[in-house]
């Protein structure tokens, strides 16, 4: 979507960068973990956003976005189907062969 999300309107990257304040982020405990003071986690933050994915990372994630899936372990998603009553995982994109 962008290469540097701390740039892109919609995203929190900026207020948890420590780039700018948002009175409208509220910090996830993910975020709060990444350090015991607000310049530890900034740094830590900043860090994460300049490791770049890797192609595999990258076509899964497109893919089951695009499937509008959940994508992460089988944990994760049995929580996600619990919660949704959906399935969460992906399908292949065409039919199953018939029987003959």
């Amino acid at each position: 979507m962008t290469d540097d999300p701390a740039a892109y309107a919609w995203s929190s990257a900026a207020a948890h960068g420590g780039y700018r304040e948002d009175a409208l982020v509220t910090p996830h405990p993910a975020y709060m973990a990444l350090g015991t003071t607000t310049g530890e986690r900034e740094s830590a933050y900043r860090t994460l956003m300049r490791e770049l994915l890797s192609d595999d990372d990258l076509h899964a994630i497109r893919s089951y976005l695009q499937q509008q899936r959940a994508l992460g372990g089988e944990v994760f998603k049995s929580m996600v189907e619990a919660k949704t009553r959906r399935f969460a995982g992906t399908r292949p994109a065409h039919r199953p062969p018939r029987r003959k």
